[in-house]
């Protein structure tokens, strides 16, 4: 059955006993935002924004804002909870062809631009850039590793591991749409940004439905909490 933010509305305020406030908190503000994502169906640009945000509100915390370590752990505690395998089946199924070809485009790999951004500086902006751990200036080869590490994610069914190169992938895509580096509604990222959209809103119900069958876990603290007292 194809659950809908209504379902998942209707069961946060059927079991809403059953959360301590931080989870209820983060679930309501997850599916207000998929719901504002459902709505914008037409518009890929709009739609991968609001998704990635009822994702951000998912997953979000004190805990995954540490960096790359955090956010693995939480997608490994996904792929563990999902008895079904929803996220297996999308990532090898649903959209194997647009996840190869996502993996593989050097726009959506951050590196890339940096060594654009490198390359157009002055020299001492290139200068103290390339101090920086692992120089922006070889791109190319870190780009070939990253896609044989993400086709032997693929080969060993290593779904955690794909699941976050995904998202790392669709990160990039999200910091150049939200900052202003993409043309709304431009042909020339057109395919990056539908399967963006596509992929976050087959994953938010899997995400969202874990959660709620699942209210006792330790999902760590909200990164912003509700504030009921007036500051000064």
């Amino acid at each position: 059955m194809t659950m809908t933010p209504d379902d998942l509305h209707q069961r946060l305020r059927e079991q809403r006993d059953l959360f301590n406030e931080a989870h209820s908190t983060r679930l309501h503000r997850a599916i207000s935002w998929w719901r504002a994502a459902k709505e914008q169906d037409g518009n890929a640009d709009l739609q991968f924004i609001t998704a990635w945000i009822a994702l951000s509100a998912c997953s979000v915390t004190d805990e995954s804002q540490a960096g790359e370590d955090g956010l693995l752990r939480l997608i490994e505690r996904f792929v563990a909870l999902d008895k079904e395998q929803a996220i297996y089946n999308m990532l090898w199924h649903q959209y194997s062809g647009p996840v190869k070809a996502l993996l593989k485009n050097q726009f959506v790999y951050g590196p890339f631009w940096d060594a654009q951004r490198l390359n157009s500086g002055g020299g001492e902006y290139r200068e103290g850039r390339e101090h920086r751990q692992g120089s922006v200036s070889d791109w190319k080869a870190r780009f070939e590793r990253s896609s044989v590490e993400a086709l032997n994610c693929l080969s060993r069914k290593k779904v955690p591991e794909l699941l976050a190169l995904t998202l790392e992938r669709l990160g990039v895509l999200k910091a150049q749409v939200i900052g202003g580096g993409a043309t709304f509604n431009s042909r020339v990222n057109r395919e990056q940004v539908e399967t963006g959209a596509g992929l976050l809103m087959t994953l938010l119900p899997v995400v969202l439905n874990i959660m709620l069958e699942h209210p006792h876990d330790d999902w760590g603290e909200l990164a912003f909490p509700v504030v009921t007292d007036q500051i000064l």
